[in-house]
């Protein structure tokens, strides 16, 4: 459908001007702009699309990490290295005993996941926001839409009521007139 000029000037973000959110009802052609235009959009498309390496790895750390694969490899790695170390090795082992080396290892790792993990969830809430205000703009678009739709239902049954009225009116006058006729 063709855009209009109205619509081409304003913003997404002015939808809520656009829609007449200031008290008073939006007139038939701002709700015919709406029907028109698509209001909702793939938010988690349009926020990956802008990602950079470093990001989307960051990402795929995380969603590594916080997985019951990690944990078992980690478990399995721990377990390995304890195991290596205090059995086969002995007091020959790179690591003896107390694991000081294995503490250093957790310490760099935890150092290194804390961040990226933030990095994640500090993306995963703008994608939230994203979505909470496409959600926002599409509710307001609904709900204008729907009561315009309803107003309208009210008219066409007061129309309909009307009707009713009229042709009863007018079977009573063609029988009073019909009897008159028959006489």
């Amino acid at each position: 459908m063709k855009r209009t000029k109205r619509l081409e000037k304003r913003e997404k973000s002015d939808l809520w001007e656009l829609l007449g959110t200031h008290g008073h009802k939006p007139d038939e052609s701002t709700l015919h702009d709406l029907l028109e235009n698509k209001v909702s959009k793939n938010t988690y498309r349009k926020a990956k699309e802008q990602y950079t390496l470093g990001q989307r790895a960051a990402d795929a750390i995380a969603h590594f990490a916080g997985s019951w694969t990690f944990i078992f490899v980690f478990i399995g790695v721990l377990l390995l290295w304890m195991v290596v170390n205090a059995v086969f090795l002995a007091n020959d082992g790179f690591d003896p005993y107390p694991f000081i080396l294995l503490n250093l290892v957790l310490s760099c790792v935890a150092a290194v996941q804390a961040p990226l993990i933030m990095m994640s969830q500090n993306r995963q809430e703008e994608k939230d926001r994203l979505r909470a205000e496409n959600d926002y703009q599409v509710n307001i678009k609904s709900e204008c839409i729907l009561e315009d739709l309803h107003g309208k239902m009210d008219t066409m049954l007061k129309n309909q009521e009307a009707i009713l009225k009229n042709q009863e009116a007018i079977i009573n006058w063609m029988e009073k007139h019909e009897e008159n006729n028959i006489k």
